[in-house]
């Protein structure tokens, strides 16, 4: 196994391992009634899983990023 091949699976089992304390965490605000902080801790929760699904890329500043190709399209700047 290469050093790239490694290091996205290290990216990988990260990414699992927040998104299952993401969802422990969000259980535990529910619990004590937290609503906001669940709210907040689930839309997390839900990144993570698009993520690993790759329905959304992992930055924010890349051009396959939904969002920054839509602002484009709209200022007509593509």
């Amino acid at each position: 196994m290469n050093a790239s091949a490694r290091d996205d699976r290290k990216k990988a089992e990260t990414l699992d391992y927040m998104q299952s304390m993401l969802g422990q965490l969000r259980t535990m605000a529910e619990a004590e009634q937290y609503d906001m902080l669940a709210y907040f801790i689930e839309m997390a929760y839900v990144e993570a899983t698009d993520i690993i699904r790759g329905e959304r890329p992992a930055r924010l500043g890349s051009e396959e990023s939904g969002l920054i190709v839509s602002e484009k399209k709209r200022h007509g700047t593509s």
